[in-house]
């Protein structure tokens, strides 16, 4: 009882650092935007109504909508939009066309996920920095490259794995979310009737009496929330209790009683509104204060590009991108990936958001467009989760759809607006990767169907072999073929050059699924076809590392195919080479870069976890 006790508080703490890294350091730059956005004056009325939109806004749509009901959406236990996409997919299985826009509207949510992952890195430790500002006026200098410094070595230390430093997460983000509260309660003790601001009297208020200043603003209020999809993400790694436990007791009371801190702070003292939450900590705290601050954004920074790593590795598998190269930084815990070219991709698109928008301020302008519209799709494959998915009644399904779509309309038509001075940056990510990815998945179809015509039933060909009395040499050959039942066509190139048939065949197709595991008990089935060959299928999660070799192993194990060493063993892999030609499927243009994307797609050997020294490689030309 003791350990289950300790190892639940070791998973909240754990939470507290990697899940509330972004919202927790939202603090920062959430009023400062908000009242320096020029939309509102500093009377004592915009005040209490900015401070309760910001409280409300953060138990609608974190505590409510993720925290309540998002989270129960688990796929085998995984979260993340790519587990809500699958969920979504599966419960309308039965409408194929309903199915491929669920698709669509999923993956492109998914590819503003890279949008958000370089905004809010930069702005967070761009306004983490900028207290050095605030400290001496001379300092301001520095913030810039010591930020582009800061984050240059974040991303430098990412292929050692985060092992060795996570442990220390949990803890320094508690000492921050008590950091919070503390300077919170000695600005609340000085004014304690900002309190009332907590009640929805007055954001009603405000928003009744000045729609179209609490309209504008809600593109700046919505900062308070930066980071909430990472609740979800991050399911798979804490579980729902530990998320839960850590935000109900620890992160949201701290913010909440930060937020109104800062509040009292701008009340008693307006010219405060350069930078309210470094203006809350006296003089002589200030520099620890940065220090910690800067730690809290780069533990932030760090969830964010280990989910960037996550993310990438569920699109990869389900089919929506070439296979990169993946590098497992842990020998126990598979789960610790580093992606190299993903790395450095987002450490050059944060990089030049700091030298292109050089202050948290106009960073602020560019974030919100893609994480809203994020939200409004996460709502939308909810709904289709909880209607079709879990059956519930259409009228409660519909009714809380409704609402959390009245509210995440809001946000998105509110930070619209920004899309001259910003917005425009983080969608072009997201639309960029987006062109990626429906070019690749597209691009596989066009491949499948142009190989479709000359497919070659396997049962039928190994049945002309016996007949042939084709030579058979020493040893296990795995063919991997993409399509179960049809002969390899490296078996083909295999007997056009070689002339000869290894004395056991084994026919491996590999089927990735919309599920976040497939138990091992079900991974792997063998099917006799005599002669010494055998046809496997392996089925694997979008979380499961596809480990072609152990699966084997296992099936090995269960008698249902022979025992061979690995010395004996040979893997044959297709190398095609694929060949745009005008009025084929795609647009040329799409053609020729779906060509140049599969010519650098990285090892099929690699992906499976295949032994190098045992792997052939024969290839052809496809015309798509």
């Amino acid at each position: 009882m003791q350990s289950t006790k300790s190892s639940f508080t070791a998973l909240t703490l754990g939470a507290l650092g990697v899940v509330y890294g972004d919202i927790g350091t939202s603090v920062l730059y959430a009023l400062k935007e908000v009242f320096n956005s020029g939309h509102v004056s500093l009377t004592t009325q915009h005040v209490y109504g900015v401070l309760s939109l910001v409280v409300w806004t953060v138990t609608v749509i974190v505590s409510l909508k993720y925290v309540t009901l998002v989270l129960r959406a688990d796929n085998r236990g995984e979260g993340g939009l790519v587990a809500m996409l699958a969920l979504a997919a599966h419960a309308v299985e039965g409408h194929p066309r309903l199915r491929r826009y669920l698709m669509a509207i999923g993956i492109f949510g998914t590819c503003l996920f890279y949008g958000d992952g370089v905004i809010t890195p930069a702005i967070s430790v761009l306004s983490a920095v900028e207290g050095l500002a605030v400290i001496s006026p001379n300092l301001s200098s520095a913030i810039l490259p010591l930020t582009l410094g800061i984050l240059f070595v974040l991303f430098a230390v990412q292929k050692r794995g985060t092992a060795g430093i996570g442990r220390w997460f949990g803890p320094i983000m508690l000492l921050w979310f008590l950091s919070l509260a503390a300077l919170g309660i000695w600005h609340i003790v000085q004014l304690p009737q900002i309190l009332w601001a907590l009640s929805p009297h007055y954001a009603l208020a405000f928003i009744a009496e000045e729609p179209g200043t609490a309209f504008l603003l809600l593109g700046a209020v919505v900062l308070c929330v930066t980071g909430a999809e990472a609740l979800y993400a991050d399911l798979g790694h804490f579980g729902k209790r530990p998320i839960r436990q850590a935000w109900f007791s620890v992160a949201m009371p701290a913010l909440l009683i930060n937020y109104l801190g800062q509040g009292a702070l701008l009340l008693q003292q307006p010219d405060a509104v350069s930078n309210p939450f470094f203006a809350m900590a006296p003089r002589a705290m200030l520099l620890p204060l940065v220090v910690l601050a800067t730690a809290a954004t780069v533990i932030a920074s760090q969830a964010l590009i280990t989910g960037a790593f996550s993310v990438t590795k569920q699109v990869i598998q389900l089919g929506y991108l070439p296979r990169l190269q993946v590098l497992h930084t842990s020998e126990t815990d598979t789960g610790q990936i580093y992606l190299p070219l993903v790395n450095w991709g987002l450490c050059a698109g944060i990089a030049l958001a700091v030298i292109f928008f050089q202050s948290s301020g106009d960073l602020a302008a560019a974030y919100g467009i893609a994480v809203t519209l994020d939200m409004l799709i996460t709502t939308v494959l909810t709904f289709f989760v909880v209607r079709w998915g879990w059956k519930y009644p259409l009228f409660p399904a519909a009714a809380a759809t409704l609402f959390f779509l009245v509210v995440d309309v809001s946000f998105f038509a509110s930070n619209l607006i920004k899309l001259p001075d910003g917005g425009w940056f983080p969608l072009a990510i997201g639309a960029g990767m987006f062109v990626l990815m429906r070019t690749w998945h597209t691009g596989r179809q066009l491949v499948q169907s142009a190989m479709q015509p000359h497919a070659l039933s396997l049962a039928e060909f190994l049945q002309m072999l016996r007949r042939d009395s084709v030579t058979r040499v020493a040893g296990t050959a795995v063919f991997l073929s993409s399509q179960s039942g049809t002969v390899p066509s490296a078996l083909l190139h295999n007997l056009k050059h070689n002339k000869v048939l290894h004395a056991r065949n084994v026919f491996v197709t590999v089927r990735h699924h919309e599920l976040a595991h497939i138990p091992p008990a079900h991974r792997a089935t063998a099917h006799d076809l005599g002669h010494d060959c055998w046809q496997v299928m392996l089925h694997f999660g979008f979380m499961d590392d596809p480990h072609v070799p152990n699966a084997l192993s296992m099936l090995t194990q269960r008698g249902e195919l022979p025992s061979t060493s690995i010395m004996e063993t040979s893997y044959f892999l297709s190398r095609d080479i694929i060949v745009p030609q005008r009025g084929h499927g795609m647009a040329l243009w799409r053609e020729k870069l779906f060509a140049q994307m599969y010519r650098n797609a990285g090892s099929a050997a690699d992906f499976l976890h295949l032994p190098h020294r045992n792997v052939v490689e024969l290839g052809s030309q496809i015309v798509i």
